[in-house]
């Protein structure tokens, strides 16, 4: 299969050529994806751009009607941000004292096998709560002061019991409709990787079967590129 990027316009573009063919559907909400497939064989897949809530009613499709947040987390860095018409609004980064220097891993994996007797663990772990409380504490002021429809997550499935059992509870349960994951490994959540990874999610992706060739190249796509892969050092929840 192929892979590359294209704008909002040429995704719509696209739509309307898919419409002239036959192939069944499959819409996936949560992944915000349409499948397309022939058969047995899946011929395209297209992950719509963030704003897009519909793979048939365009009207439903305007950047101006969706507010979201993406938030992004490894151990010992965070960055979230709150985003209208597409640009960012707000954000906020944050840093604890997570990772064990010498070795490098961080401190809750090094819960697992070690425990927390030692000075330097218990500051670590002390840091790791507080760390996750700052988060939830900025994603409960977006969620008071603003409507969110949707919220794009990047998270290690190590930290994900610790953003949704901190003391200061998260605006949101790992059940909410609006919940989805980044799809796109972030390894260092800055506040570049945040209006990077927006400037994405603003974006379509497509993966193709070659016999799309023609059509694909036929929308005179100039602005796409293929995405960079990239080894995942942990798994994204």
């Amino acid at each position: 299969m192929e892979e590359r990027l294209i704008t909002a316009s040429e995704c719509e573009k696209l739509m309307e050529k898919l419409a002239t063919y036959t192939f069944q559907q499959e819409y996936q909400p949560q992944r915000n994806i349409l499948i397309l497939s022939e058969g047995n064989e899946k011929k395209l897949q297209i992950r719509f751009p963030i704003y897009w809530h519909s793979a048939k009613d365009q009207n439903r499709n305007q950047l101006d009607q969706t507010n979201y947040v993406l938030l992004m987390i490894r151990s010992g860095i965070a960055t979230v941000g709150y985003f209208e018409n597409g640009e960012n609004m707000d954000h906020k980064v944050f840093r604890a004292y997570m990772v064990r220097k010498k070795q490098g891993k961080s401190q809750i994996k090094h819960l697992k096998t070690k425990g927390k007797s030692r000075a330097g663990s218990r500051v670590r772990l002390a840091e790791t709560l507080e760390f996750f409380e700052d988060i939830n504490e900025r994603l409960q002021y977006y969620f008071d002061e603003f409507r969110v429809d949707k919220i794009g997550l990047s998270c290690a499935t190590t930290l994900i019991p610790y953003l949704f059992g901190s003391k200061k509870a998260t605006p949101f349960d790992k059940d909410d409709s609006r919940l989805f994951k980044i799809p796109k490994h972030i390894a260092n959540p800055t506040y570049e990787a945040l209006l990077d990874t927006n400037k994405f999610m603003l974006q379509s992706e497509i993966q193709y079967d070659q016999s799309l060739n023609e059509l694909i190249e036929g929308l005179l796509i100039s602005s796409s590129s293929r995405p960079g892969s990239t080894e995942d050092e942990e798994e994204d929840w």
